[in-house]
Parts: structure tokens; C-alpha cells; sequence
């Protein structure tokens, strides 16, 4: 075959592909979240469905398909085609659970297309039961290393946004503070409020309501800067803990080996969906603020929240 064959015959390979890719999309999205409705990243990703739906030009069509902690829907994501038309937009449980459950059988850098980080909260709030005798968070920290093990916090699934930050916590600060597992958030704050254990990291939007009606006392919020909705609270890096930075994050992935140029297309209209005026507000409103990292950027940030939740995971079997 002489060069001009050989550059024909890689030409009609390869349209195919680029046409599909130059096209997209020309039919329906699917967007699976691996948790029930109603959900924070639930809510995130519908607040930006109009506008996605406008910039795409093709609707996309929510499905949740929850169980395992979200396994059963991240993992159908990686078996299906890398076109573009099956999306997974879910939490950071994505990297943080894998390390901690030998059911998951994807890898969150491997088995996806890193698209974009959406959206990410402020932090977590660690609130305590209003009868435990820490105002703030070097009291608890002074409580806890007078009572090692004693001090017990509500964690509702290994990996997830109450488990890590308190893990941190831990090793931080150098204190002994029992987990105390739990099926899910309601079930842990309905027994922080009974006070029935001593401390949960939990959401803003949960935080806020019972920290107002005074069942629940918030200490700080664990993300680097503070929270519009609670102005008065203090970051964990404010109270000691200096560079106490875990905020819990949402991102868009597709399965592994997607055309690049249907992950930009893809990350250019979240983009513009997270820089929607009231696209914004609702975000606010939840304590989120949009973020639309870049693909490549997107994928070292997935690598190394990684890295730190594998680091967790080995320093508690120890």
C-alpha cells in the first residue's frame, strides 16, 4: 500500500468516529445518580438541567439507580459505551468509598473520562450534642484527649462526607474518638439530637435547621473559607487545625476512552449551566458554589483525592 492508500484507508477508519463526535449529541442523555432522589447531587444536577438541556439542544433524563452506597449505579456507568450519551454525576464517595469496600469493582481514575467538577459545597459542619461541654474546636480536642476512646462520632458510611473529615480530625489533632457507624445522615442525627453519641460532620442544609432551633450546636465547618448561610462560624483551620481543608464535591464522569471532544462539548455547557445566574442562586442557597474544572485538571484532582482516601483507608487498618 503506498502513502496516499495508507492515508485514505486511516481517513475512512477515523471519520466515523470524528463525525460522531463532531455531532454530539443528536439524541437523549442519560445521566445516572447512584443515590435515590431527592439527594444532594440529586438536586445539583437537576438545578442545572434546563440549561444543559438548552445548551446541549437534546434533553437530558435523570435516572437513579442508588443501592450499595452508590456502587450498583457507578459501576453500570463503566460497562456502558464511551459515546458520550451515558453520564455518572455523583459525589466525592466516587474516590473516597473504593478504599474502603471490596465490593467496588471499578477503579474512579481508570474505569472513567474525568469531564468536570460541577459544583462543591463549603464544608461539612461538625455539630455536637448542646449538652457536651465543647464550645469550640480546641475544646473538644482538649475533651477528647482527656478521655481517649470515649468520645464517640456518627459516621454514615465509610468514605463518605461524615466519615473522612472526621478521620482527619483524628489524626490531626492526635486523638482517640470512636466511630459509630450508621445506615444513613437521618438515622445519625436523629440519635446526635437524642444524644445518644457526641458529634457528626454533616450538610450545611441540615446543620443549619436543627443549629437554629437549637437541638444541635455547630462548632465549624470544615471547608477553607466560611459559609454566607452561617457568617459566624469558624473553619476548622480558623480554630488550629491550620490547612483542614474537606469539602464534599460533585463531578461528571463518563466511562473510560470517550472522544475528548465530547468531553469538552460536555464540560463546556456544565460550564455555562454553573455560571447560570439562577443557576447560581440555587446553589447558594444549598451552601454550593459552581466550579466547571477543566477536564485535565479534573482528572489530577480525581487522582489525588485518591490517593488521600487510600492513605485514610490504610492508616485505620493499622
Amino acid at each position: 500500500m503506498n502513502r496516499r492508500s495508507w492515508i485514505a484507508a486511516l481517513a475512512a477508519l477515523t471519520l466515523p468516529f470524528a463525525a460522531r463526535a463532531q455531532g454530539f449529541p443528536d439524541r437523549p442523555i442519560k445521566a445516572v445518580v447512584p443515590s435515590p432522589p431527592g439527594g444532594p447531587p440529586d438536586l445539583i444536577l437537576r438545578a442545572m438541567l434546563p440549561r444543559l438541556n438548552a445548551v446541549l439542544g437534546q434533553p437530558v433524563v435523570v435516572e437513579n439507580r442508588a443501592g450499595a452506597g452508590g456502587l450498583v449505579g457507578t459501576a453500570h456507568v463503566a460497562a456502558q459505551p464511551a459515546d458520550g450519551y451515558t453520564w455518572l454525576f455523583t459525589t466525592a464517595s466516587h474516590v473516597n468509598i473504593p478504599p474502603f469496600n471490596e465490593n467496588a469493582k471499578y477503579d474512579p481514575v481508570k474505569d472513567f473520562s474525568h469531564v468536570t467538577l460541577a459544583a462543591q459545597n463549603f464544608g461539612q459542619v461538625l455539630v455536637v450534642h448542646p449538652g457536651l461541654e465543647a464550645k469550640n474546636v480546641q475544646e473538644l480536642i482538649a475533651l477528647a484527649r482527656r478521655n481517649p476512646g470515649k468520645l464517640t462520632y456518627a459516621n454514615a458510611g465509610d468514605g463518605t462526607a461524615s466519615h473522612i473529615p472526621a478521620e482527619v480530625m483524628k489524626t490531626m489533632a492526635g486523638v482517640d474518638i470512636l466511630s459509630v457507624p450508621y445506615k444513613g445522615v437521618a438515622e445519625a442525627t436523629n440519635d446526635l439530637i437524642a444524644g445518644r453519641i457526641d458529634m457528626f460532620f454533616v450538610g450545611t442544609n441540615i446543620a443549619l435547621q436543627h443549629v437554629q432551633s437549637g437541638k444541635l450546636r455547630a462548632l465549624a465547618l470544615t471547608g477553607a473559607k466560611r459559609w454566607s448561610g452561617m457568617p459566624d462560624l469558624p473553619t476548622m483551620d480558623e480554630q488550629g487545625l491550620k490547612g483542614f481543608n474537606k469539602v464534599n464535591w460533585f463531578g461528571l464522569w463518563l466511562p473510560a476512552g470517550a472522544p475528548p471532544d465530547v468531553v469538552n462539548r460536555i464540560h463546556r455547557a456544565v460550564a455555562q449551566a454553573v455560571n447560570d445566574p439562577e443557576v447560581k442562586q440555587q446553589f447558594e442557597k444549598q451552601g454550593l458554589e459552581g466550579v466547571a474544572m477543566p477536564p485535565a485538571e479534573f482528572a489530577t484532582f480525581v487522582a489525588s483525592e485518591q490517593r488521600a482516601a487510600q492513605d485514610i483507608a490504610r492508616r485505620i487498618r493499622k
